[in-house]
């Protein structure tokens, strides 16, 4: 069985993500990052997310962001904005993040043999943020062929995201068709004390517009408003 790295965020993207890798008969090990992100409950998620989904080893990465901030996810002096809908970069865009959690994914993979990373990038329902459109992962695919063993041994990476063409409503419905459990998932930038979604944030107003249009009830806790 080959083996693949997932990162998993705890997320509705990143769970189907690992829905579907399982059910291309990959060895699953899902990688986490604790970078001092204000929605940490998410960690709690994807621990619950890997285990129910069978993934072989769930291991969490600390890196802490928040010495440098610049994120309305990393700086809490930066408040998380109601869903804007326009094209100005969102303040909850974190500097470099994708590029920095695959790095760390393809120095897994080499210590596992792991040729294949997925990731749940999307370019049709996601926040506008520059590292999750497929110019960025084809260019970190040819970035890690060259600073990585495959270069002298003869392999390559194979970044795989498959649901960089989807639109919510698709992936929420490939999800639920994997068995995939979305009431033990989080999309929320600002959740509560509790976890509970703000349901007014960027990433919950993509949420509640997914589960809406794919015609599957919404299980998100959200706060009272």
């Amino acid at each position: 069985m080959e083996k693949a790295i997932v990162l998993l965020s705890g997320g509705l993207d990143s769970a189907t993500c690992l829905a579907i890798a399982r059910s291309r008969n990959f060895e699953c090990y899902t990688l986490s990052f604790d970078y001092g992100q204000r929605h940490r409950c998410e960690l709690e998620c994807s621990a619950n997310i890997a285990k129910a989904l069978g993934a072989a080893r769930h291991s969490v990465m600390s890196i802490d962001l928040r010495q440098w901030g610049g994120s309305a996810l990393t700086d809490d002096s930066i408040d998380v904005p109601a869903a804007q809908g326009d094209n100005v970069m969102p303040v909850t865009y974190v500097p470099a993040r994708n590029m920095i959690f695959l790095s760390f994914a393809a120095a897994w993979g080499e210590i596992l043999k792991a040729r294949h990373i997925f990731i749940g990038v999307n370019s049709v329902d996601y926040s506008g943020y520059p590292d999750c459109r497929a110019a960025f992962i084809d260019s970190f695919r040819r970035t890690a062929n060259l600073g990585t063993c495959a270069s002298d041994e003869g392999w390559e990476w194979v970044i795989e995201t498959p649901l960089q063409a989807m639109s919510k409503a698709e992936i929420i419905r490939t999800g639920s068709a994997l068995g995939v459990d979305y009431s033990m998932t989080v999309s929320c930038y600002n959740p509560d004390s509790s976890g509970r979604a703000c349901g007014i944030c960027d990433s919950c107003a993509l949420r509640k517009a997914g589960f809406a249009a794919a015609g599957v009830p919404d299980p998100t806790s959200y706060q009272e408003r």
